[in-house]
């Protein structure tokens, strides 16, 4: 009988084990996306991240296991849904709220450059979001919980955080605005998102800034309205204390809770890789940690508090997706859901020639505050090679056309083709560092298709190019620090991206971008 109950206990095992899968790579979406937040329709998982001076915005995210993802859309896609306006990297679009109830789809946030907290909706996510419906709240980071029919807000005008009830069809507040939260003494109280379990509502919020201090603390109460007591463990994430002071993953914080279909119960968050020293240049990335959360208990992140890049823990059964193609063709005349523009783009400058991405050249520049010809997509890993073929047609010496590691107009390195005399280009390889811009080496060739080549690493940018597509030479290699978000400052990361600008509103230039190849390691 012994021998019965073992062999049974042993293949039950085995049977719960093979319906999970242990063990995932942190980040889980990498690059530049900060502030997810995360919803369960059914069983399946959406995730939304902060895209501020960048169209579309609020890029969206679908998974089946919180661990893979792939990205679906944008929520904001019309020039009607949000202005960016003179926006930088510092203003436009901040955290949004993704939530799901009665079998609609809502996305609360934030445009600091225009008019403040709006909500937008849809039954599809994959398809077109509703026109936004402005709320009178102030404050940044805002969030929705539903309730029996209700729907309540939660923001953090005035440094703290203030809860209302409100119908997020229509924008429309139904009472005052009630402060229920001051955090635990760290500065920006932020990123509040309410939760029920076990007859209890929590308040998650983070704290600290988004830089080495951030910090993720939570509070509860038996009411909604309050009044709220603080975990006396806070916070439940961190990785600014010594038992995570030579951790790879940094600036841990703004975090969302989630409840998988089985019960367990997930957090994502945001935090960032420095490399060259202190120093991280891909912005804040998405990250995923297993919680704890006992009946009437508090939630315990990841079993002390902390993340690695190596998860080595049970998770739901994994379904993959089809791996980031390498290469980009702009053969089937449509820009996937990853690319991105500066502000509000002008179309009018862009076109599809059948074999290449047609850009006319304008006199907006990558120093300036608008939206210059310019598509970007966001660099992933720290060690990667990205390259593009150019032909650059009806060019003057003021016109010009490449490739750009962008952090923001004060910061970024270009490698380019400008136009020549006679039957020749020249090459170009040049820096923006705050107020100092320089040529760093110029080299004259024969008119004609370019590649135009970068290669990152932990500590430099290397720059080449080549003329028939094997052999290339290096025209220098720059120091990745100056670009970093402790020296630029702003909230992105960086993107790679191509452009195409004019000396003067009467040129005629354009450039051709035949493809664009990725490839990180």
């Amino acid at each position: 009988m012994k021998k019965i109950l073992l062999y049974i206990g042993f293949t039950f095992s085995l049977t719960y084990l093979s319906a999970q899968q242990f063990g995932y790579n942190n980040p889980v979406i990498p690059g530049f996306h900060p502030d997810p937040s995360v919803c369960r329709a059914g069983s399946d998982y959406y995730l939304v991240n902060s895209s501020f001076n960048y169209f579309p915005g609020v890029p969206i995210f679908y998974s089946k296991d919180l661990v893979n993802w792939e990205q679906i859309g944008n929520c904001l896609t019309r020039v009607s849904q949000v202005n960016l306006k003179n926006a930088a990297s510092w203003s436009g679009i901040y955290a949004p709220t993704i939530r799901y109830n009665d079998g609609v789809f809502y996305m609360i946030t934030t445009n600091v450059s225009d008019k403040g907290n709006f909500i937008v909706h849809t039954t599809d996510p994959r398809g077109e979001w509703s026109d936004p419906v402005w709320i009178n709240q102030a404050g940044i980071d805002p969030s929705l919980y539903f309730e029996e029919g209700k729907c309540y807000l939660v923001s953090n005008p005035d440094n703290g955080i203030y809860l209302c009830q409100i119908n997020p069809i229509t924008g429309e507040q139904k009472g005052e605005s009630k402060r229920i939260w001051d955090g635990t003494g760290g500065r920006y109280p932020e990123g509040p998102h309410l939760y029920k379990k076990d007859g209890w509502y929590y308040l998650l919020i983070s704290e600290g800034g988004t830089e080495y201090g951030h910090k993720v603390t939570i509070a509860r109460s038996r009411f909604i309205e309050g009044p709220y007591m603080g975990n006396p463990a806070n916070p439940i994430l961190t990785h600014a204390n010594s038992n995570a002071q030579n951790n790879p993953i940094q600036g841990t914080g703004h975090a969302d809770l989630v409840e998988a279909a089985d019960g367990s119960w997930w957090l994502v968050c945001l935090a960032f890789r420095p490399q060259t020293g202190s120093h991280h240049l891909l912005g804040r990335e998405t990250y995923l940690a297993p919680v704890r959360w006992d009946e009437n208990a508090w939630p315990v992140v990841n079993g002390n508090g902390t993340l690695s890049l190596k998860m080595n823990v049970p998770t739901l059964p994994q379904e993959t997706f089809a791996a980031k193609a390498e290469h980009t063709d702009f053969s089937n005349a449509k820009l996937g859901p990853e690319w991105i523009y500066l502000q509000n783009p002008n179309k009018e400058n862009y076109s599809f020639t059948g074999n290449s991405l047609r850009m006319k050249g304008t006199p907006i520049t990558l120093n300036d505050m608008g939206s210059p010809s310019f598509i970007a997509r966001r660099q992933e890993h720290i060690n990667f090679s990205a390259s593009s073929k150019i032909l650059l047609q009806n060019a003057k010496t003021q016109d010009e056309a490449g490739i750009t590691v962008y952090m923001d107009s004060h910061s970024h390195y270009d490698l380019l083709v400008k136009g020549g005399k006679n039957d020749h280009q020249t090459i170009v390889l040049r820096y923006r560092l705050g107020e100092l811009t320089h040529v760093e080496k110029e080299v004259s060739i024969v008119r004609g298709n370019i590649i135009l080549q970068v290669k990152g690493n932990n500590n430099f940018y290397s720059f080449g190019y080549s003329t028939d597509g094997s052999s290339f030479r290096e025209l220098g290699r720059m120091d990745a620090k100056y670009l970093s978000s402790e020296t630029a400052g702003g909230f992105t990361g960086i993107v790679l991206g191509l452009y195409a600008t004019t000396g003067s509103k009467e040129s005629k230039a354009r450039a051709d971008f035949y493809y664009f190849d990725y490839k990180g390691e």
